[in-house]
């Protein structure tokens, strides 16, 4: 175990992930855990993320199973950089990645396919859709309207009362930051009222006159979450397109804001096992005791503020709390899935159509 980590692991959690962790090994046709690789190198951002995965997952994974979970702090775009230099030297070191969406299928060819068959606590305990051909979700949320319930009459409903400025007057937020290039043209149609199951492929024309309307209103392109915080806590905007954990924690922060889940946009953080992986029966172990461990996911989500692909999970929340979490069943059926082969086919257009329309 890595110097300084702490074990916090309860007699209820044991009992329950035993059981799970023993199917699981069971499926990827060991005898038993002991043969298992020691360890299990997890590519993920540091700071809260993984000071929570770490209290909550890894080491309850290795207390129960033996083999250490090995975090390397290292941002999206980084890793994606060193897995295609690993990749082409045989060399791999990483097990476990951090996906998008997007990334499935751009970055397919370096990632394993998954049986989710061999994942049973992702089938039992997983919304659907948890598991994927290259992914499993590891956190979900949404971008999705906030509000200043102070500042406005009445709360929005939908992406239409977002563009109504008359009824729901006061300067808007959109970001100028991560897929913005897409998110924000698919609340447009969404505005402009194309149905969910219509969005794609998207009209791009349709979409950004609907954004030409609406681009006057807008005070703050933000370019981060720190600053999509900012310009909620000093009341910059009424309205503004937001990530849901960010939002969260503006409210529990004792901020008037709150969220309108309308056809918000799925936004989905997946764990994703190397093709090369060294150690590959501990990662898909991980992959499965991430959802066995139903116990470890409540205080992980209060903490880095999204929900997680478990459906039990969620169950396990108050009422307020399943209000901000993408995965209750309230919000989840709300939630827009978006066709990333074809953005993934379109990037570089859709970039390019972006840039060219937010500079004129």
């Amino acid at each position: 175990m890595t110097p300084g980590r702490s074990r916090i692991v309860g007699p209820r959690f044991l009992l329950a992930a035993a059981t799970a962790s023993a199917a699981a090994i069971a499926t990827l046709g060991l005898a038993h855990a002991d043969d298992l690789e020691p360890e299990v190198v997890y590519a993920t951002t540091g700071g809260l993320m993984e000071d929570s995965l770490t209290k909550h997952f890894y080491l309850p994974f290795e207390d129960e199973i033996g083999s250490e979970v090995v975090p390397v702090a290292i941002e999206v775009p980084d890793q994606w950089a060193r897995v295609e230099a690993m990749s082409r030297t045989g060399q791999m070191e990483f097990d476990i990645v951090t996906a998008t969406p997007p990334d499935l299928i751009t970055h397919a060819d370096k990632l394993m396919t998954l049986d989710c068959s061999k994942l049973p606590a992702v089938v039992e305990n997983g919304v659907d859709g948890a598991c994927e051909d290259k992914g499993v979700m590891r956190t979900v949320g949404g971008m999705l309207i906030a509000y200043n319930k102070e500042a406005l009459d009445k709360a929005p409903s939908g992406w239409d009362d977002f563009w109504d400025v008359e009824a729901f007057p006061g300067p808007r937020g959109l970001p100028d930051t991560g897929d913005r290039d897409w998110w924000v043209p698919v609340v447009a149609l969404l505005a402009d009222g194309v149905a969910p199951d219509d969005l794609f492929p998207l009209d791009l024309d349709r979409a950004y006159a609907k954004l030409d309307e609406i681009k006057p209103h807008i005070d703050v392109w933000w370019k981060s979450g720190n600053q999509l915080q900012q310009i909620m806590r000093t009341n910059e905007v009424v309205m503004t397109m937001a990530y849901s954990g960010r939002l969260v924690a503006v409210t529990d922060e004792g901020f008037p804001w709150a969220a309108d889940w309308t056809n918000a946009v799925r936004d989905v953080g997946y764990m994703a096992v190397t093709k090369d992986a060294p150690n590959p029966n501990a990662a898909m172990a991980f992959l499965n005791f991430y959802y066995a461990n139903s116990d470890g996911h409540p205080d992980f989500i209060r903490t880095v503020k999204y929900g997680t692909g478990s459906a039990k999970a969620a169950d396990m929340m108050t009422e307020a709390e399943r209000a901000g979490i993408a995965t209750s069943a309230e919000n989840f059926p709300k939630l827009v899935i978006a066709d990333y082969q074809w953005i993934g086919d379109n990037r570089d257009m859709l970039r390019k159509r972006w840039n060219d329309w937010l500079t004129q």
